[in-house]
């Protein structure tokens, strides 16, 4: 059996983000295609066929930002039954759209993100991430900038060692596969250098190759629904989650959506003779402060 885990970023601009993630969503094999169908048919039902045969992706960014919030709260919650119909409307009609319309829109992409985190969820989805505040700890580099060198960035590290600890947990013989959002071509030849000098030349990454196979897939984010679904995680982790240590504001509108987030995370307990003797506990959504 196989469990993939799809990996995107957020906040890595250093822009208007307050936190850079780097997301991971697993899903078991047996799982993945119910979780693509029924996302789609979410799609479909709240959008019809505008994004997909348009070729529009439907980014975190663009459904989850404060706009979008601010626009859903202008009219009282629409009738669900009315609702896909006025947000087809809107998409159809251009800029003559109506403020129901337009309310509708933006109550129907709040209600795709709900939902389609909601069927990760159903489906088994764990959710993991390394957390950064790039204004606390000097921020990760960027894989162009650490050309020629082995080693992974720590937020690369934490992810796969909090993914093998729950490949270990399970006591079967499940294999993780990593699935990640298409770089440059130079960018994804430089990780997977490092990856299978990780996995291969380092104690801890030959450990962790008995459950993590060292070379990861590479696919285009608009054409894989487990990648469109991480790029969701990853914005509303960094935009409204919140534990010790991260001190920015979070946006309260998201936290519904960070709470079915919480309810995907992973508990590991492992020793770690440099804290103590018993075992600790090791989260899935780790915030790297050092």
């Amino acid at each position: 059996m196989t469990v993939f885990l799809f990996v995107d970023e957020s906040g890595n601009d250093h822009q208007e983000s307050p936190y850079e993630v780097l997301a991971g969503i697993a899903i078991k094999d047996r799982n993945l295609w119910n979780l693509i169908q029924e996302v789609k048919v979410i799609e479909k039902r709240l959008f019809g066929d505008f994004y997909a045969t348009n070729k529009i992706e439907l980014k975190a960014k663009k459904l989850l930002k404060a706009k979008t919030f601010r626009l859903a709260s202008q009219m009282p919650p629409i009738n669900a039954d009315d609702l896909p119909t006025l947000a087809q409307q809107c998409l159809a009609n251009g800029e003559k759209v109506t403020r129901l319309q337009l309310t509708a829109l933006s109550q129907a992409k709040i209600l795709y993100a709900t939902q389609a985190i909601q069927a990760c969820l159903d489906a088994g989805g764990r959710v993991f991430a390394s957390i950064i505040d790039y204004d606390a700890v000097a921020a990760q580099p960027e894989l162009g900038e650490v050309s020629g060198l082995p080693f992974l960035r720590k937020d690369y590290s934490y992810l796969f060692e909090r993914f093998f600890y729950s490949l270990e947990d399970t006591g079967t013989n499940e294999m993780g596969m990593i699935v990640f959002d298409e770089l440059d071509k130079v960018k994804s030849h430089l990780l997977l250098g490092q990856m299978t000098e990780y996995f291969i030349n380092t104690r801890k990454g030959q450990e962790r190759s008995s459950l993590i196979i060292p070379e990861p897939f590479f696919v285009h984010s608009d054409l894989t629904m487990g990648v469109q679904i991480v790029d969701l995680a990853a914005y509303i982790l960094s935009w409204g989650f919140r534990i010790k240590g991260m001190s920015k504001p979070a946006r309260t509108e998201l936290q519904p959506l960070v709470s079915a987030l919480c309810n995907m995370r992973v508990l590991s307990k492992r020793v770690v003779p440099s804290i103590r003797r018993e075992p600790v506990d090791i989260w899935s959504i780790a915030l790297i402060d050092h």
